[in-house]
């Protein structure tokens, strides 16, 4: 019946975006959303979104589109090291700097949530969208996340499927059966453009729709991360962030 491509947290890394874009189009799929977070910590934050304006992918406000976008503070993460901390505040000041105005009111006007419909078993599978979760597009839903609660939120928001970012961490969960002709899923499709799966892969989700059912894929791909590297020395960003690309890379490696 149809593939749909899903894809989320680019945060300005460009070559790895565009090495989604080619793939998802050699695949065939003209159905792709994007769940947010294009901009920060590597420094195409300006080209990744005018390529996804210039493909007019329907896209969600992710927490660092949001901070970008209305100049919101930069909250310390109790998880990172006071190195991190410095690294993220000067990064996310170097975005705030250099996304062109028009630029802004783009991610301002991106929406929370996005619905597909799609005909399974005769009836309506809705799918929802979100960045993080349903609450917050900064809440953390990891793939250990209390199933009960899971349930709780796309029962709220009547879904079947949920689909989530903002983890940078990629999985595939089918939940307890409750009520509706299919399994209940929660889909998380990882990050694009800066991974903390352990290897530097650009990770997107496919959904393949039929009229029997629904089989999510997940698709990791190499991307030129050595231009990532040469792009942030390049810039103003801090090389803090090269520092996990290079350590990921000989994991790839070795």
């Amino acid at each position: 019946m149809g593939r749909i491509a899903i894809f989320s947290d680019v945060h300005g890394n460009l070559p790895a975006l565009q090495t989604v874009i080619e793939d998802i189009a050699k695949r065939g799929i003209d159905q792709i959303y994007c769940l947010g977070d294009l901009v920060d910590f590597a420094p195409w934050s300006n080209e990744v979104i005018a390529l996804i304006k210039e493909l007019h992918i329907p896209c969600l406000m992710g927490n660092h589109d949001e901070r970008v976008a209305f100049d919101h503070a930069v909250v310390p993460l109790k998880q990172h090291t006071a190195e991190e901390t410095l690294a993220r505040i000067t990064a996310i000041d170097h975005t705030k700097g250099s996304v062109s105005s028009n630029h802004k009111r783009f991610l301002a006007n991106l929406p929370a949530q996005l619905r597909i419909t799609h005909k399974v078993k005769g009836k309506n599978l809705n799918i929802l969208l979100v960045h993080g979760s349903t609450r917050s597009n900064s809440e953390y839903i990891y793939e250990n996340h209390d199933p009960e609660d899971l349930l709780y939120m796309m029962q709220q928001q009547q879904s079947d499927v949920l689909i989530m970012g903002h983890t940078h961490r990629s999985y595939l969960r089918r939940l307890p059966f409750v009520n509706g002709h299919l399994p209940p899923m929660a889909l998380n499709c990882g990050s694009v453009g800066r991974s903390k799966e352990g290897q530097p892969l650009a990770t997107y989700l496919v959904l393949n729709i039929e009229e029997d059912g629904i089989q999510p894929e997940l698709i990791k791909l190499t991307y030129p991360v050595e231009k990532v590297i040469q792009g942030i020395l390049e810039s103003d960003i801090p090389d803090f962030y090269t520092g996990l690309l290079k350590a990921d890379t000989k994991l790839v490696n070795g």
